[in-house]
């Protein structure tokens, strides 16, 4: 298999190593060239930026400009000014890392990258610079400089020689996902499998997304990728959300009616038999999408005050397995013309969402908020270490405080990632040192320190070409060239070095003891604050009344589910069912449909349903594990009662599929519904 591959995908991660080494090799004799103070701050910035993907590369050469020049600002700002106050310039710096670290932590996207590097710049270029503070503002240009040159190298020989697209990744990725939900659907549709393996598929597909959506931001800084491919992926996304969640409601509503109804009702099972293979054909094999959507119409009965508890259900049957086709007709649409190249706007779709969704993310300020003071903590320790001793070499270590807390305060558990940060960076320390005092001292031309680096800086390469050992090359490869120091004259001094390496040392050291304590929460915690942020999140959806986009809300509970699962073996058995099955995300989506179907509706059911939403609001902020109070299933049937009777046929209609979304996600194991005593809807 992996032989019939072309060369250069058969080899792309020792291509990617040789491009990254040249990349590097090239920003080091320019900046050599240029007399740059700190030509190695070019050569690490390459390994820093540096991406398998050109988008990704470009994306990430865009923040870090952006992220260095804000940092740079910042410097200059604060150094000059509070120079004469030690301790108060060690505050301002410390609490400006945490500030940053906050915001790139709430933004969560490889933008945030701007945020984090704006912070821990203001450490590399500030700390090393407090002996001279008059020349402030040309160590920042040189900085800048010395970053700029990095990313252009990393950039041009990225987009040049063997680029590899961003779009073919993030394409084939959502080519896969789309056959996985297609046959997904099949096998919900056909009633095949155990619950077990369609739970396990179903939570592969919402991880799926979320690797997909951080793939996908990158397209937009990916100059091979046409814009009509970047905006018919951004218009497949949108059904994807929506996709998963319509898949596990139709899975819900069959299992309602159970295999005894369908029995009863053969033509209903010849539907989903022909909907299936619809699916799953070849385009040319298809039926028209009009024609199955018409097969379903035809079956879709009217819900009056007489409907019984499976006339309903079947109704909501019926109304997914619209939105299934609608959405699998527009994929398989938007697929074919990003093929073809054709102009998605001119493509006529089935499902668009009310207010053209954003995509959003799950944002926890709380432990944001944490890891921002563990890394202000930190730093403030290592200056208090530094300038208590009188150490002249200390300032390395505040200085890769900041670096370590910043880089890792998004992991579960950073304090683990920065130990093992530092251990890789007690090999670089010795790697350095043979290069330093054994290699370089004989070394006259710059020919022959590019063939002596090679063999080093191209397997740190092949590292951080795999996903796999990418952490673990990354911080070699920067670490390496950045104690290396490479400049025009060499000047090595071992007790100089010896001094800024253990400096170098004792940062990381304090960030992993500061972070234990900061971040002393694991998985296990995170994924309970996730459960309950959805559970706070379905609280809000029920209290507010206006109009709002599906969409968003899925792109939201998707994200956040995608974080989960990623969890799961943490979670309560309760909360694992919860997740497995997409409930409090399919029950989001119904309450939004029924707040829709609100303004159609005769006063009275109106106001019987929004005292089922206000006590559904209630037991959600207050849920703290297990089932639903056996109240809320009694309003939710009232509500189900009133809205039976409404006279109003289609928001009747719309507010009963809600209703019924919402009890089978709250109470999936209850009774079949039937009014109470003194009403006259039949069973």
């Amino acid at each position: 298999m992996r032989a019939e591959e072309p060369f250069l995908v058969r080899n792309a991660d020792l291509i990617f190593a040789l491009k990254t080494f040249c990349a590097s090799m090239l920003a080091l004799v320019i900046a050599l060239a240029m007399d740059l103070p700190r030509p190695y701050w070019a050569m690490a910035t390459v390994y820093i930026t540096s991406q398998p993907l050109a988008g990704a590369t470009s994306s990430k050469a865009f923040f870090r400009v952006m992220g260095t020049l804000i940092g740079a600002t910042m410097t200059v700002a604060l150094v000059p000014n509070l120079i004469n106050a030690p301790e108060l310039l060690c505050l301002a710096i410390a609490l400006w890392v945490g500030l940053c670290l906050y915001l790139s932590l709430l933004d969560g996207t490889p933008r945030s990258y701007v945020f984090m590097l704006a912070g821990y710049t203001v450490a590399l270029i500030g700390f090393p610079s407090v002996s001279e503070p008059g020349n402030i503002f040309d160590t920042a240009v040189a900085r800048l400089e010395e970053i700029s040159l990095g990313i252009i190298c990393a950039s041009l020989v990225s987009t040049v020689i063997f680029p590899r697209s961003v779009a073919p990744a993030v394409a084939g990725r959502v080519d896969s996902w789309l056959l996985d939900a297609r046959r997904l659907s099949q096998v919900v549709l056909l009633r095949e499998g155990t619950s077990e393996t369609r739970r396990a598929k179903r939570v592969k597909l919402a991880t799926d997304i979320v690797e997909i959506d951080t793939l996908s931001t990158h397209l937009a800084y990916d100059r091979l990728t046409d814009s009509n491919a970047v905006r018919g992926l951004g218009e497949i996304r949108l059904r994807m959300l929506m996709l998963l969640p319509v898949i596990a409601s139709l899975e819900d509503r069959l299992a309602a009616l159970g295999e005894e109804a369908l029995r009863r009702h053969p033509e209903l099972k010849q539907l989903l038999g022909d909907l299936a293979q619809w699916i799953t054909s070849d385009v040319g094999a298809r039926q028209p999408a009009d024609r199955i959507s018409a097969q379903i119409a035809e079956r879709q009965a009217v819900l009056d005050d007489s409907a019984s508890w499976e006339r309903i259900i079947t109704t909501s049957l019926l109304s997914r397995l619209r939105e299934l086709v609608d959405l699998s007709r527009d994929c398989r649409t938007l697929s074919e013309a990003i093929a073809d190249s054709r102009n998605i706007s001119t493509l006529d779709l089935a499902f668009h969402s009310e207010a053209g969704a954003a995509p959003v993310r799950h944002r926890d300020r709380g432990l944001a908020l944490w890891s921002a003071a563990g890394a202000a903590i930190a730093i403030l320790i290592c200056c208090a270490f530094w300038i208590g001793t009188g150490w002249p070499d200390g300032a390395s270590a505040p200085m890769m405080a900041a670096v370590a807390c910043s880089f890792f305060a998004a992991q579960d558990e950073p304090a683990r990632f920065i130990r093992s940060f530092g251990l890789w960076s007690l090999v670089a320390i010795v790697v350095v040192a043979v290069y330093l005092f054994a290699l370089v001292p004989a070394i006259s031309h710059i020919e022959v320190l590019v063939i002596a680096l090679a063999p080093t800086f191209l397997l740190y390469g092949l590292l951080i070409a795999r996903p796999a050992t990418a952490g673990t090359g990354m911080a070699l490869a920067a670490n390496t060239a950045t104690l290396l120091a490479l400049q025009s004259t060499y000047s090595a001094d071992f007790a100089s070095y010896a001094n800024s390496a253990v400096a170098f040392f004792v940062g990381v050291v304090i960030a992993e003891l500061v972070t234990r304590i900061a971040r002393g929460v694991g998985a296990e915690w995170i994924a309970n604050r996730l459960v309950l942020s959805s559970w706070k999140t379905l609280a809000v959806a029920a209290e507010r009344r206006g109009k709002r986009d599906r969409a968003e809300f899925a792109g939201l509970m998707l994200h956040r589910l995608g974080l989960l699962v990623q969890r799961i073996a943490f979670l309560s058995e309760s909360d694992r069912r919860d997740a497995d099955s997409l409930a409090q995300l399919r029950i989001g989506i119904n309450i939004i449909d029924l707040r829709r179907a609100r303004y159609g509706l005769a006063a009275s059911t109106i106001h019987v349903i929004d005292d089922m939403l206000d006590q559904l609001a209630t037991a959600c902020r207050s849920y703290s594990g297990g089932g639903m109070p056996s109240e809320l299933l009694t309003s939710v049937d009232r509500a189900l009662a009133r809205a039976v009777k409404d006279p109003n046929d289609k928001p009747r209609e719309d507010a009963l599929i809600g209703l019924v979304g919402i009890r089978r996600g709250l109470f999936p194991d209850a009774p079949a519904y039937r009014p109470r005593s003194g009403e006259s809807v039949a069973a």
